[in-house]
């Protein structure tokens, strides 16, 4: 079973990403902010990462840049609410390996996790 881990500020939107993930069959997991991420990503592998950008204490950059440092090999996925094109492209630089916007559509979302997921 394929793992995912929801990183976002919002308990809400996790809880909800978290049910709909483990009802496709996914193992789905949350925290709250990046710092948990990293401590979190550092104790447990995980196949795939949906990331917000804007949180408090480290956000979704600082996230990005500490996966390439600590050489994490989680995908990612960023998800966030302020989608702008700079953000996409700086995102992808930092190794995302795609942007969606919120609020989001799950299944347009699960085709892209899926798509995430087999590529090499």
């Amino acid at each position: 079973m394929e793992s995912i881990l929801v990183v976002d500020d919002d308990i809400n939107l996790c809880t909800v990403l978290q049910e709909e993930l483990s009802a496709v069959g996914y193992n789905a997991e949350f925290v709250s902010d990046g710092n948990q991420a990293i401590e979190f990503l550092l104790q447990k592998q995980v196949d795939l990462i949906l990331l917000d950008l804007k949180m408090p204490n480290k956000d979704g950059f600082g996230v990005l840049k500490d996966i390439q440092e600590k050489n994490i090999k989680s995908k990612v996925i960023v998800l966030t609410a302020y989608a702008d094109v700079k953000s996409a492209i700086d995102s992808t630089k930092m190794g995302a390996s795609d942007f969606i916007s919120k609020p989001y559509d799950f299944d347009e979302l699960l085709i892209t996790i899926r798509r995430v997921l087999q590529e090499e």
